[in-house]
C-alpha cells in the first residue's frame, strides 16, 4: 500500500485557526508585558528621582508614540487576562467531552478564541475611553 504523506508534517498543510492565532499572540503579547514592565520601571524610577526626570517621563508618555505603547500595552494585559480565563475554563475540562467532538461542528473553543480577542479589544477601548473621558479628552 502506497503512502503519499509526508514522513513529518510542515506548516503548509495547516490551516490557520483561530486557537494559532490565539497561541501566537498569547506568547507575543507576554513578551510585550515584560517590555511594558520596563516602562512601569522608568516611570517609578523617574517618580524617586526628581521632577524633571518626570516630567521626561510624562512628556514620552504623551507623545504620540508613548500613548500607542500604552494603548497597546493595555490591550495586551487585557487578551493575556482574557486568554487566562479561557485556558481556566478548558482546564476544567468544558465542552471537551465526546458530544462536542462529534467532527459535524467547529470546535466549541474556535468561536471562544474570536471572542477571547474580541473582547479584549473592547475592554481596551472602554479603558481608554474612560480614561479619556476622566482627564479631559487630553491623553
Amino acid at each position: 500500500m502506497s503512502n503519499t504523506r509526508p514522513l513529518s508534517p510542515h506548516l503548509g498543510i495547516y490551516r490557520w485557526r483561530v486557537n494559532m492565532l490565539q497561541s501566537t499572540l498569547h506568547r507575543l503579547t507576554g513578551l510585550f508585558l515584560c517590555l511594558g514592565a520596563l516602562l512601569v520601571a522608568w516611570g517609578l524610577i523617574a517618580a524617586a528621582t526628581g521632577e524633571s526626570a518626570w516630567h521626561t517621563f510624562a512628556w514620552f508618555c504623551s507623545s504620540w508614540f508613548g500613548v500607542l505603547l500604552l494603548i497597546l500595552w493595555t490591550w495586551s494585559l487585557l487578551f493575556h487576562l482574557c486568554n487566562g480565563i479561557q485556558h481556566l475554563a478548558r482546564d476544567m475540562g468544558k465542552n471537551f467531552g465526546p458530544p462536542t467532538r462529534d467532527r459535524t461542528r467547529n470546535p466549541v473553543y474556535w468561536a471562544t478564541g474570536w471572542m477571547v480577542i474580541g473582547v479584549s479589544v473592547l475592554l481596551t477601548l472602554v479603558v481608554w475611553v474612560a480614561l479619556a473621558l476622566q482627564t479631559g479628552g487630553s491623553l
